[in-house]
């Protein structure tokens, strides 16, 4: 029996699906080549195969394999009207629905990812789960329901890559990513500007890049502690405190970080600006040395001044410069290792060596700080 196929519009491809899932469709399911889609999107070819190649490897995600899918059968039930009768085996599925929308997205990552940033968390599926779960562990070993996300939106934010697998199997199991950490803030910073009674404009995509947290420090007028927000992702050294080593350990300790902040407080006490940071190059043994040379007397307190170059004797060539310009300059590691000349991820290393004598130096005068609580 013949199939009369309907002739009313295909559905088009969601607007949440990105680029690179949107060239992998058009590339495999409409059979677009590689150069075709560079010249639409105005982009190299070699971006576009990059892109295809990777979602292709990334189909063993079963979230993913099942979201491209479906995808797949908007594709190829939006290509040009077939001929009127068709094998039912072939015939494309013109009510195939788009997996869902861009609202319920955005509404159930704010609930689902948030979460999912709880020490623990995780997100667990199998074949036959219409819905997926949000599992946390317990101090006492067992575990605790926090959530359940519909298949659909969960398949959404593993191909948006806000979720990765972290072990496949009949249950896979599943983690945020940096990447669902940073649209949870910047979705988190929208919901803020919708809000009522701002006093000034928000920037919801600046906080995709800040941490913040409460750190007790001492009023420059009376000198009484007082808790104050700081951004813990605007120094490298904080970004690398939060990350742990293979056994779980934390990569820097809490007293390295406290010493790496002491010697940065110091730094912008004595107001050492770009220009006059260039005096205390005289302790680095490598880096762009020219161009801005101190003249005349640095500007800013004495005492800190005089504790910062007190700390760079200390730490010695080398150590001395990552530790400024790390520390103090807030460079981030790769650059520092490309301007010192070392191997690639030999910066860290080295780092939490002179973190680990500046701790020293710190407590040996009774200066080093308390952590950022």
């Amino acid at each position: 029996m013949p199939v009369i196929v309907d002739s009313a519009p295909a559905a088009p491809i969601p607007g949440w699906v990105p680029a690179a899932a949107r060239f992998y469709l058009a590339h495999v399911e409409g059979g677009r080549s590689l150069r075709a889609l560079a010249r639409a999107s105005g982009c190299s070819a070699s971006t576009v195969m990059r892109q295809v190649r990777r979602l292709e490897g990334r189909r063993e995600d079963p979230l993913v394999d099942e979201a491209l899918c479906a995808l797949g059968r908007i594709a190829a039930a939006a290509r040009p009207e077939p001929p009127e009768e068709m094998d039912p085996m072939t015939a494309p599925l013109r009510s195939e629905p788009p997996p869902t929308d861009e609202t319920t997205i955005a509404r159930e990552a704010r609930r689902v990812l948030r979460r999912l940033c709880e020490p623990g968390a995780q997100l667990a599926i199998a074949p036959d789960m219409e819905k997926a779960a949000v599992l946390r562990e317990t101090p006492d070993g067992g575990t605790v329901r926090t959530a359940v996300v519909d298949r659909k939106v969960a398949q959404a934010f593993a191909l948006k890559e806000w979720i990765a697998c972290r072990r496949p199997g009949r249950v896979a199991i599943y983690a945020i990513t940096a990447a669902g950490r940073a649209a949870l803030r910047r979705m988190i910073g929208e919901e803020a500007l919708a809000r009522p009674g701002l006093a000034e404009a928000a920037a919801p995509f600046s906080d995709r890049h800040r941490i913040w947290a409460e750190r007790i420090i001492e009023d420059a007028d009376d000198g009484e502690p007082r808790p104050a927000r700081v951004n813990l992702a605007e120094s490298p050294v904080q970004v690398l405190g939060r990350r742990r080593e293979k056994d779980g350990r934390p990569f820097l300790e809490p007293e390295q970080i406290a010493a790496a902040e002491r010697l940065r407080e110091d730094f912008e006490l004595a107001q050492m600006g770009p220009r006059v940071a260039q005096n205390w190059e005289r302790f680095l043994t490598a880096g762009d040395r020219g161009g801005h040379a101190g003249r005349g007397p640095a500007e800013g307190p004495r005492a800190a001044r005089e504790r910062v170059a007190a700390a760079l004797r200390d730490l010695g060539p080398g150590l001395g410069d990552v530790a400024l310009r790390v520390c103090c300059f807030l460079e981030g590691l790769e650059a520092t290792e490309q301007r010192m000349g070392w191997s690639a991820r030999s910066g860290k290393i080295v780092l939490r060596i002179a973190l680990t004598r500046l701790r020293r130096h710190y407590e040996e005068t009774g200066r080093l700080s308390p952590p950022i609580g």
